[in-house]
């Protein structure tokens, strides 16, 4: 069964139901399910065969176990001795296709190409010869690449000059589950928590597929994270380098630049982000800043009403942000296990608040689409953005930071504050100041002359009193973060 991936599965069928030959890639960072939505939709639906890379290891290892998938599905062709190029293998198979019925989709599914494709491996131009000599000319052939280095398969695949220019049919960047989805995965694994736990469970871990296998039965959000990521047994406690080492070569830089901005709450931009890791500007800082981003890491926001270079850079990831905040500093600790109720009595902590506030803001602003949809203007084109004004030493102005803009086609714009709480928010006298003053320097600042709307979005709502009625515009509560109503 596969759960959510309502667009994913439609670019699957299609691709299914053509009558031609398809290429499709896939992409993304590693556990969050790519293989098993492959597999699943793909295992009965024609003659499948899937073939995946090892990591580091040689070509004749590689060949040997691509080789014995081949036999495993065509047993009848066995040849006498193992193919020592990767042509050879790819005309071995050739010949197999060929003697399917026309009428049945033969699906080929290359999971880890970039394992496959080392350097000198032969593997990628083999593929390309293959590919467009032949099956671009079978209407039955489904050829489908996969990785987790995410940059890699942009660079060599999606956006070749070489010999694959061009020739894919689709391509699906597959990023971790949303809440909504999360919460139905979590519910087919009896899991029901609600839905201010899910997002808590969702701060730490985020959308990953993996990383929700482990959840155990009858346990709070809190306990659950307690048990993972705390415990020196805990799948949890040490992913953190090995998922790093897993995506990215030289992955030391990756990381520092993720050190970096999960010490900076609200964003930097590159050259301040370079200069505070020690990486030039040149030296493929850019291409360690795509493929974090291509990766699902971090995301680039851009600064409004400046221009594109200006964008600022902020972790995104749930887990690496809480790997960094909370079990990093302790592993040695952990180790020893100093306390087993450790992250039990962390929570509701000054420390966890501000932790959990960022990790709020970060999820709002991975669900702007849910977002808009709750204000009822997903039909209306918009542009999101962040806004920090820092005044000059001369000015009286305070300073002010909006961390999600929603700048709106029909000349209004959102400026969404949230927070994170347990309960239903009192506006009082001095917060109602702040957003009031806040709002006025925005539109002081910038001289837009857009209606501005002050939205806030918290798990609980805010109460309507005299501090509510006329300066905030609207409010939602977490559900809007859930494309649907709450479960039942």
């Amino acid at each position: 069964m596969i759960l959510g991936r309502e667009k994913e599965k439609a670019i699957l069928s299609k691709l299914l139901k053509s009558k031609r030959a398809e290429f499709l890639a896939i992409y993304g960072r590693r556990r969050i399910g790519k293989t098993y939505l492959i597999h699943e939709f793909f295992k009965d639906k024609g003659v499948y065969l899937e073939v995946t890379g090892s990591n580091k290891a040689t070509k004749k290892e590689q060949l040997k176990n691509f080789h014995r998938e081949y036999q495993a599905l065509f047993p009848e062709d066995i040849p006498s001795a193992l193919p020592e190029e990767w042509s050879d293998l790819f005309n071995l198979l050739l010949l197999a296709i060929q003697k399917i019925d026309p009428e049945i989709r033969f699906i080929l599914f290359i999971d880890e190409l970039p394992w496959l494709a080392s350097p000198k491996s032969g593997f990628l131009a083999a593929l390309d010869y293959f590919w467009n000599r032949h099956l671009s000319r079978l209407p039955n052939v489904l050829l489908i690449v996969c990785g987790s280095a995410a940059h890699w398969i942009i660079k060599k695949v999606v956006n070749d000059k070489g010999g694959l220019h061009g020739r894919l049919s689709a391509q699906i960047p597959l990023q971790a589950f949303n809440l909504e989805e999360s919460e139905k995965f979590m519910h087919e694994q009896g899991i029901r928590l609600k839905r201010k736990q899910v997002v808590e469970l969702y701060m730490g871990m985020g959308g990953v597929a993996k990383y929700m296998l482990h959840l155990p039965l009858g346990k709070s959000s809190t306990q659950i994270i307690n048990d993972l990521c705390f415990s020196s047994h805990g799948p949890l406690f040490s992913e953190f380098p090995k998922l790093y080492e897993s995506l990215f070569d030289a992955s030391e830089k990756h990381i520092a630049i993720v050190r970096a901005l999960a010490k900076r709450r609200h964003g930097i931009n590159q050259k301040e982000l370079l200069k505070e890791v020690g990486i030039s500007q040149g030296g493929g800082a850019s291409d360690i800043l795509d493929e974090l981003e291509a990766s699902g890491f971090i995301m680039s926001m851009p600064a409004y009403g400046k221009q594109i270079k200006e964008r600022a850079y902020r972790l995104i990831d749930e887990y690496s942000f809480f790997y960094l905040t909370w079990i990093e500093g302790i592993k040695g600790n952990i180790l020893r296990s100093f306390d087993k109720e450790y992250w039990n009595k962390m929570w509701g902590t000054p420390a966890w608040y501000a932790w959990a506030g960022y990790a709020f803001e970060s999820i709002c602003l991975k669900h702007s689409e849910q977002i808009k949809k709750s204000l009822g203007i997903a039909g209306v084109t918009t542009a999101e953005s962040h806004w920090q004004y820092v005044p000059p030493k001369s000015s009286k102005d305070t300073g002010a930071e909006i961390d999600l803009i929603i700048d709106r086609a029909d000349n209004c714009i959102h400026l969404c504050e949230m927070q994170f709480c347990d309960s239903e928010i009192i506006i009082d006298k001095a917060y109602a100041k702040k957003l009031e003053q806040k709002k006025e320097l925005f539109q002081k600042i910038t001289g837009t002359h857009k209606t501005l709307f002050l939205t806030l979005i918290t798990p609980y709502g805010v109460k309507e009193n005299e501090h509510y009625i006329g300066l905030i515009d609207q409010q939602l509560t977490i559900d809007s973060l859930f494309s649907t109503p709450i479960l039942t």
